[in-house]
């Protein structure tokens, strides 16, 4: 599957979204607070494509991600594998793709974000190199919510 850094006019935006809904289903009555899947809305798609990147495997889309720079990082977010496409490895080659853009980009660190209660998140990013750096917790909550990861990224190679 050859990877696509989808422009903001890109109708396949419509796919992207569709998967990060259906694939983010599951995480419905399991973390507190709900996803920020339900806000989010084809207009905020095609942002991210201006903001930062939306990148997906597939024709149809199997697998996506969006990337944005933050400072001295790129931030990973709504990475996403259709149901039938897991344990392919397509979010490791995903992984592999932002710790090239991270490279090209600059930056040192991919990052991205976990729900506290999805360890099985935990493990998977884990198993790709990303280790624990620190929680957070989400605005009104007084408890954790969020793991932070992070993975180096070696500029001169630009290898995930």
């Amino acid at each position: 599957m050859t990877p696509t850094r989808h422009p903001p006019d890109d109708p396949a935006l419509a796919e992207v979204l569709d998967l990060i809904r259906a694939a983010f289903a599951y995480m419905d009555g399991r973390i507190d607070p709900p996803s920020s899947m339900h806000r989010l809305s084809l207009a905020e798609v095609q942002r991210q494509c201006i903001e930062g990147e939306v990148w997906s495997l597939g024709t149809p889309v199997a697998a996506c991600m969006f990337l944005t720079p933050k400072p001295g990082r790129l931030y990973l977010g709504k990475l996403a594998v259709a149901q039938a496409m897991r344990g392919r490895g397509l979010a490791a080659r995903l992984v592999g793709i932002g710790c090239e853009r991270a490279a090209t980009l600059g930056f040192d660190t991919l990052e991205l974000q976990t729900r506290v209660e999805l360890v099985e998140n935990h493990a998977a990013f884990a198993r790709m190199g990303f280790v624990r750096t620190g929680e957070s917790s989400h605005e009104g909550y007084d408890r954790v919510t969020t793991i932070t990861m992070q993975k180096a990224v070696t500029r001169d190679r630009a290898s995930g």
